[in-house]
């Protein structure tokens, strides 16, 4: 089976990697000239760990992580740092904080030498599985002569402002902004944490801190502004939002070079796909459901759904191995990517909505609201806390 996948991010590389290792021939399209991490942290929870046990990714996984972290005092807490909710330990279950760095390395060097083709720009001129490929993008050399060719079968994983994703949902689904960005950043140096990780949240701002396995830290500011704002300088723009905030944050901003903090304005998708799949053209990650960080959950729906196509295609890369009938073999595809989308979509859209919804309540301005906020979040019993976040981080790949 010829498999393209367009977009090089976390997504679109394990489902590579878990395609590839069931016999699939796989190519990966990346416009930009480099596969580049972002420079910044992710939160895999037991979720996400277990997409990765299933891509056989989890052992090199574990080797840069640290599971120390589950130990860590988590939850909320006010710019002062005394806690207003504390998530109970044995809820959250199984915890990873990792630099995406690291997994980039980690799923790259899982992948067969050749497979990704960097500045390259794929686009899937229809449903039937054909691409037309140019090298570099359209913008950058629009002149360069471009070529078609068809594949078994397309995987969209060009994040949040996918061209995949129109060819699927038949019109234009644009990002939609959340009214608040972040900065993103991980201390050149080991800082001290003291066992504390957690979410500060103030009026319109919060904080996140996650300990890295070295000693580093990867830390988060969040705060309301204009999609479009400008600053003179990112850093010291930071300094001054949290100065007053508790110890170790203004630690970690100084310990982070300012040409290593990176801003992102935050959007999810302005409606749901009515579906995730049309004829050879697939979605999965941001492509096909964008969402707010607000859960830690991004980057673990995108090993799900790569985990969750790569067994539900096995079975079928096994029987074209044996010279099982080719006639079958569309329908047999259509039927594993129908329940790719069962399986996918409404767990997905209903993440994506918690977390927009936890944004929302998270970045509330108004002293009034925010202090209703915090009385509420002290008045939740630990177990209803616990109920909810392993509501969202249970998971397994489907059965067969």
């Amino acid at each position: 089976m010829k498999i393209a996948v367009i977009g090089a991010g976390i997504g679109g590389l394990s489902a590579a990697v878990g395609l590839q290792r069931v016999g699939a021939e796989v190519t990966v399209f990346e416009r930009a000239p480099e596969v580049r991490a972002g420079g910044s942290g992710l939160s895999i929870f037991a979720n996400g760990l277990a997409a990765l046990e299933s891509l056989g990714l989890r052992e090199a996984f574990d080797a840069v992580t640290d599971a120390s972290v589950e130990g860590f005092a988590a939850g909320q807490r006010l710019a002062d740092g005394r806690w207003i909710a504390q998530v109970p330990n044995d809820s959250v279950g199984a915890l990873r904080i990792v630099d995406r760095a690291d997994l980039h390395r980690i799923l790259l060097d899982a992948l067969a030498p050749g497979t990704v083709r960097t500045g390259t720009e794929a686009t899937a001129t229809g449903t039937d599985g054909t691409l037309t490929i140019r090298a570099g993008s359209a913008e950058e050399a629009p002149t360069t002569e471009s070529k078609a060719e068809r594949f078994d079968l397309i995987i969209g994983a060009d994040g949040l402002r996918s061209r995949v994703r129109t060819v699927v949902d038949g019109e234009l689904v644009a990002p939609r902004y959340s009214g608040y960005s972040a900065w993103r950043g991980i201390t050149s140096v080991p800082v001290d944490l003291s066992g504390e990780a957690g979410e500060p949240v103030g009026h319109g701002r919060r904080f996140g801190i996650a300990p890295l396995a070295d000693g580093r830290v990867y830390w988060f500011a969040v705060a309301n502004m204009p999609q479009n704002a400008v600053f003179a300088d990112e850093k010291a723009t930071i300094e001054q939002m949290f100065t007053s905030w508790h110890s170790p944050i203004a630690d970690l901003i100084a310990a982070t070079p300012s040409d290593e903090i990176r801003r992102t304005a935050i959007s999810d998708l302005s409606r749901r796909l009515r579906h995730y799949h049309r004829g050879r053209v697939v979605l999965l990650g941001d492509a096909a459901h964008a969402m707010t960080p607000n859960l830690g959950q991004g980057g673990g729906q995108a090993l799900e759904d790569a985990a969750t196509l790569t067994v539900l295609l096995a079975p079928l890369l096994a029987r074209r191995r044996s010279g099982g009938a080719a006639e079958s073999s569309a329908k047999t595809v259509a039927a594993a990517l129908g329940r790719y989308d069962s399986l996918r979509r409404p767990r997905t859209q209903s993440i994506a909505q918690k977390s927009r919804l936890m944004g929302q309540v998270f970045q509330l301005e108004s002293p009034f609201l925010a202090g209703l906020r915090n009385a509420v979040f002290s008045a939740v019993p630990s177990r209803l806390i616990a109920a909810q976040a392993a509501s969202v981080q249970k998971w397994s790949p489907p059965p067969l």
